[in-house]
């Protein structure tokens, strides 16, 4: 079939929750893909900041490819060694204590809504606790995790959604004083804002938030689906400024490909929060969906993952800032690590579109902000490729 007889095909059998681009992707190998017809993309987007690995690393590949020939799944009825593994592995990479394994990032929000909304009910019996959320933030696409994403236009359709729900304005620690009230369980953010615009959060926010939190026992969440995982130069991205989270979700780069996430906290939460029956999930923690983690962490740590987005990432802003200064239409550059966009007075799709055409893969942010966010094993040479394309197709 060619490429257009497989578009036709998906069009008139899968759901249209997508405006899908015209391209059928049939493989990939370190930090390029290639369409069903042979051409080969340098691929900045990684599944939405997924493959940090990049494509068809053996290593990973053989991990997965001996846990299928032994069991891919049992059920958590029982114990897996994989599980267990991958559990002590995160642990000691992020500094957490107790750790529930979901299929996404999603779900593993929801746990973390969850777990808060439990940990307030154990407190004080009471089942109108409120959560404080960011405008333009986004967690997710459930009903749970839907509800705590500011943006309206996501979450009208689906109303009601879970109630309580308070928004507050990002890196305004005053709007969210605002929101407070005695009935405040948690407060949730993403450290650096995603679908939101690759906005960081200020250092100071974090910090007085965090100490709002420890005056009145509530609940701080930190979304790190897509910001974590080393993205911006460290394996997650609140451990730059020193601000634990209570609760922390974590997806996307964790398994690499495979659909694992999860959702963390710390010991207090842990013995204070969900018991057995409160929550559970058929295939989460399963033994392949662990391989894969434990694989991961393996990787990162051996192939110095973090110190090359150390080194990469400053170049990538520089050479961003240089296609900026040149091209009056970018507005700004914004960002932390290998986690960039730029922003444009204009929609940015059409750009999108011929960087394809000529090899490049990349990913919106909203109508006008293009985002970066490729393997985090890119090279210099990479990042110049990526430009020398880039710097065509604006016009």
């Amino acid at each position: 079939m060619s490429m257009q007889e497989y578009i036709e095909e998906a069009e008139s059998a899968l759901l249209h929750t997508y405006n899908r681009y015209q391209l059928v992707l049939d493989r990939g190998d370190g930090v390029y893909l290639y369409d069903i017809e042979g051409k080969r993309y340098l691929d900045f987007c990684a599944g939405i900041a997924v493959f940090a690995l990049g494509y068809n690393n053996r290593e990973y590949n053989d991990a997965l490819k001996n846990q299928i020939d032994k069991v891919i799944h049992t059920s958590n009825y029982y114990y897996n060694v994989p599980a267990i593994e991958a559990a002590k592995k995160i642990k000691k990479a992020s500094g957490m204590d107790r750790i529930f394994f979901t299929n996404s990032g999603a779900e593993a929000v929801e746990g973390a809504l969850k777990a808060a909304r439990k940990y307030a009910y154990l407190k004080d019996g009471s089942t109108d606790h409120e959560i404080i959320a960011m405008n333009h933030s986004f967690h997710g696409r459930t009903m749970g995790a839907l509800a705590v994403t500011g943006n309206a236009k996501y979450r009208e359709p689906f109303e009601p959604l879970i109630g309580n729900i308070k928004f507050a304005d990002y890196n305004d620690i005053e709007s969210v004083k605002a929101q407070l009230t005695d009935k405040t369980c948690a407060i949730i953010l993403e450290t650096v804002q995603g679908e939101g615009g690759l906005v960081p959060a200020k250092e100071e926010f974090l910090k007085e938030i965090r100490s709002i939190c420890d005056e009145r026992d509530i609940l701080l969440i930190l979304d790190e689906i897509q910001c974590g995982m080393g993205r911006t130069g460290y394996m997650f991205a609140w451990l730059k400024f020193g601000v634990k989270p209570d609760i922390m979700s974590t997806a996307k780069a964790v398994g690499c490909g495979v659909p694992v996430g999860a959702f963390l906290m710390t010991e207090k939460v842990g013995q204070h929060s969900l018991e057995a029956g409160d929550h559970g999930t058929t295939y989460g923690g399963n033994p392949l969906a662990c391989a894969a983690v434990e694989k991961v962490l393996d990787l990162f740590e051996r192939n110095h993952i973090i110190e090359n987005v150390r080194e990469v990432a400053p170049y990538l802003e520089k050479r961003l800032d240089e296609l900026a200064s040149k091209h009056s239409c970018i507005v700004e550059r914004r960002g932390a690590g290998l986690m960039q966009g730029l922003v444009f007075d204009r929609p940015v799709r059409d750009i999108i579109n011929s960087a394809m055409d000529k090899g490049l893969i990349l990913i919106n942010a909203g109508a006008n902000i293009i985002r970066f966010v490729p393997p985090l094993v890119i090279t210099k040479e990479n990042v110049d490729e990526m430009i020398s394309i880039l710097d065509t197709c604006i016009v």
